[in-house]
This record gives C-alpha cells, sequence and structure tokens, in this order.
C-alpha cells in the first residue's frame, strides 16, 4: 500500500494502518479469542473471552437497531467478526466492511458470509451504492487522526466523519461507535511517557487517540447521543486475557513473526493493561441518532 494524501483527511496512512494488521493473520488468531475479535470485550458474570466479545457484538446490534435490517455498514470491520455476526445471527440481508488491511480482506472474503462486500478502502472514499439502515465502528475511530494535529484539526476530520456518516443513512438510522478515549490524568511517569513513545512508534504509527470533548463537538448538529457506556475496566480485563493467551502461545507466536514482535506486543499490551488500570485512558461505547 501507498501512503494517503488527500484534501480533507486527516487519519492514519494506509501503510501506518498495514504496519499494524498486515503482520498475520495467524499471529493475531493465537492471541484473540475464536472469532478474532480485536476491540474492547462487554464482561458480564461469567463470560470467557468469546463469549464476551458476542456480548459486545450484539449490544452494538441492539443499540443500533440492526438486526433484521436490509443493509449495514461496518467502518473498520477487521477480520469480519461483526459481518458475520450480524447475517448469522441477526437476519441482515447485506453487509458491507471497510479497511485498509489485505490481510482481513482476505480474511473475511474467505468467510464466505452471505450477502457480504468487503472492500479495501478508507471510510473518506466510500462511496455506497445505497442508504444503510445502521453503521457500526468498533475500535477504528482512534486511527481517524494523525499525531500533531491540533484540536481544531481534529474536530474537523471527526466532523467529516459523521458528516460522512449520515448521508449514508437512511433517515433515523443510528451509528454504534466504540473508541479508546483519553483519560483525565495528565501527570505520568518518565517510565509511562517512555512506554507510550514505545506504541506510537512501534505499534500505531500515524495515530491520536480522541479526548471525549472532541467527539462530541465534533457530532454535534449531525446526531443526537442517545446512549453512552464507560467501561475502562472491561478493556483492562480484555487486555489481561489477551496478554494471557499471548504468553501461553510465545513459540508459536516467535515462529510466525520473530522474537522481536512478539516482544513488542508484550510490551504494548502490558502499556495498555497500565493505561486502562489508572485511568490514564478510557473505553466509550456512543450510539448516535
Amino acid at each position: 500500500m501507498t501512503a494517503m494524501v488527500k484534501s480533507g483527511y486527516s487519519g492514519a496512512s494506509n501503510t501506518a494502518i498495514s504496519h499494524h494488521y498486515d503482520i498475520s493473520n495467524d499471529f493475531y488468531e493465537l492471541w484473540l479469542d475464536e472469532n478474532v475479535v480485536y476491540s474492547c470485550a462487554l464482561w458480564g458474570e461469567g463470560d470467557t473471552l468469546e463469549s464476551a466479545q458476542l456480548r459486545k457484538l450484539d449490544y452494538f446490534v441492539e443499540q443500533t437497531q440492526s438486526a433484521n435490517a436490509r443493509r449495514v455498514l461496518d467502518v473498520g470491520c477487521g477480520w469480519g467478526s461483526m459481518l458475520h455476526r450480524l447475517v448469522s445471527a441477526h437476519n441482515v440481508s447485506e453487509v458491507v466492511g471497510l479497511t485498509l488491511s489485505e490481510e482481513q480482506v482476505d480474511k473475511v472474503q474467505s468467510l464466505n458470509i452471505p450477502g457480504c462486500e468487503v472492500r479495501l478502502e478508507n471510510w473518506h472514499d466510500h462511496q455506497p451504492t445505497g442508504r444503510y439502515d445502521a453503521i457500526i465502528s468498533l475500535g477504528a475511530f482512534e486511527h481517524f487522526a494523525r499525531r500533531g494535529l491540533t484540536r481544531e484539526q481534529k474536530v474537523a476530520g471527526y466532523r467529516t466523519f459523521f458528516e460522512k456518516c449520515r448521508s449514508w443513512l437512511e433517515p433515523g438510522g443510528r451509528l454504534g461507535l466504540q473508541t479508546l478515549v483519553r483519560g483525565n490524568i495528565i501527570k505520568f511517569d518518565r517510565q509511562y511517557i517512555r512506554d507510550m513513545e514505545f506504541v506510537a512508534e512501534h505499534i500505531y504509527p500515524d495515530t491520536e487517540t480522541p479526548y471525549v470533548s472532541e467527539i462530541i463537538e465534533a457530532s454535534e448538529k449531525i446526531f443526537d447521543t442517545v446512549a453512552v457506556r464507560i467501561d475502562p475496566h472491561h478493556y483492562e480485563r480484555t487486555i489481561q486475557e489477551w496478554r494471557r493467551r499471548l504468553v501461553d502461545n510465545r513459540d508459536r507466536a516467535v515462529e510466525i513473526s520473530g522474537r522481536q514482535t512478539y516482544d513488542n506486543y508484550l510490551r504494548y499490551l502490558d502499556t495498555c493493561e497500565h493505561s486502562f488500570k489508572y485511568r490514564f485512558a478510557s473505553l466509550f461505547r456512543f450510539t448516535f441518532e
């Protein structure tokens, strides 16, 4: 892939997305759940990682009123878990997934989901063939702004996303959005700062986590915010489970991706767990209408 440069687009480049998500499908399948869901789960009593991830998918189907819908868009569709769930469990006729990862496109296509179209395409370039009944985006919003932008530039970029979503939706349609946000604690120790710089350079280049206020400001007069869940402890628990599974599969992970990648991801997961434990970061689930 080549770096993306276009007027009005302020998010991560194709190259930056590929750097993270195109390591290897086999690598991610070692430590994510059996449906390869790479975003915060929604935990209930007695849940495994698998059931907590399905609970999250079903939560957003309910929130966006997607069950039995004609057509639903997934922005940042990952390895196809939501697309598959919409069709197999919720009787959605057509689903469209957008991703910038070639590995993810290959995976989704291999699932042979009825009525599914997956596109190697940025949301900024998306031109749907018809309106959607609902739009869902889980864990992609963090990539919609690059590091170094001013608040005004970030909000403008986010606002473009919301404007496009509104133009793609049927009247009364809903947008379900799950994203990391910056916490309110601004005083960090030196080691944590070094760890976050490491993550920014080696794991998530060209990416900037939003503030809650930026999201709300960007969506004003475009959508009504009809529901919000705040679940940082859910992400802490999700990351703990991912880390355990990665360590349990250490030898295979090193065989697939190399020792450096394994070590980098272990440090990345440790840093993220620390972020949520001490509320340097939080996890918000929005429903817009």
